[in-house]
């Protein structure tokens, strides 16, 4: 049985903070926007964006899932979902706005979530779309492939700090 743990992600200085999204209506909606903005374009290269569909994907692991808004500075670029589990980190929902993509913020936050892992001494897993040019930045950060199905890949990057 999964352990929901909701915790507080430090900020990333000087100018990177996490915070907790709640349970509002808006909040949901947010997250919804920073998944269409990111990841439209990808979802479009398999399917047609059917809103229905996808706003009822998000409702569910916005209420399963820990969302985080990532700010720089005063604004909002993004979100993740960052949930320790009795035997490892599940990594995800984490989606920034173009303007700030391909410029290291993805790195750093990456890098960031991952020293949290490792201080926790957990492996960290996480899933994206096969088509996501995002698989780059996970296999360079130590991620390997543990499964697939039809359309995600699925990889852990175990702690390098035994329990």
């Amino acid at each position: 049985m999964a352990i929901l743990v909701v915790m507080s992600i430090p900020n990333l200085h000087p100018d990177i903070t996490f915070e907790k999204l709640g349970p509002s209506q808006s909040e949901c909606d947010f997250a919804f926007e920073a998944k269409r903005a990111a990841m439209g374009p990808h979802i479009l290269k398999a399917w047609e964006w059917d809103e229905k569909f996808q706003r009822d994907v998000h409702n569910r692991n916005y209420e399963a899932k820990p969302f985080y808004a990532i700010r720089i500075e005063d604004a909002r670029v993004g979100t993740l979902s960052f949930q320790p589990l009795e035997d490892y980190i599940r990594f995800g929902e984490f989606y920034l706005r173009p303007s700030v993509q391909g410029r290291g913020t993805g790195t750093k936050i990456l890098t960031h979530c991952l020293t949290m892992a490792e201080s926790m001494r957990l492996p960290t897993r996480l899933e994206y779309l096969h088509w996501n040019p995002v698989a780059s930045l996970y296999a360079r950060h130590g991620f390997k492939e543990i499964g697939r199905s039809d359309t995600h890949i699925f990889m852990e990057r175990p702690t390098s700090r035994p329990r």
